[in-house]
């Protein structure tokens, strides 16, 4: 299981990311910050020239994180089926507070082919 930590900025509230117009995370910026967490969670297991891309996302924003608010966000490989990865992930505060929680899938690809396939 991969931890990141990340501390809530205007940056990343709900007003300034456009889903809401209150000063706490807004899900956009927590689902970037899971994202986050499955990559890192990949990192080291890529093969030289490929990445991964998201392919699905499901969910839950449980809780709202003040500014200020230090959160983790935590992503744990749940199954691999050739190229694709599937992943459970949460996020935390560090009181135990659950803030998110549901499951990501990406995809392994070549860069080179997938950047191939803009035109």
């Amino acid at each position: 299981m991969v931890e990141l930590h990340f501390t809530v900025t205007e940056a990343d509230t709900a007003h300034a990311v456009g889903s809401g117009s209150l000063a706490v995370l807004g899900t956009p910026r927590l689902l970037a910050w899971l994202e986050a967490a499955t990559c890192a969670a990949l990192a080291d297991d890529l093969p030289e020239g490929s990445t991964s891309v998201g392919t699905a996302v499901s969910i839950e924003h449980l809780a709202p994180s003040p500014l200020g608010a230090l959160v983790i966000a935590s992503a744990q490989v749940t199954g691999r089926e050739g190229r694709v990865v599937r992943f459970a992930v949460s996020a935390r505060h560090t009181d135990g507070v659950v803030v998110a929680r549901g499951e990501i899938t990406r995809a392994v690809v070549d860069v080179e082919r997938f950047l191939g396939k803009l035109r």
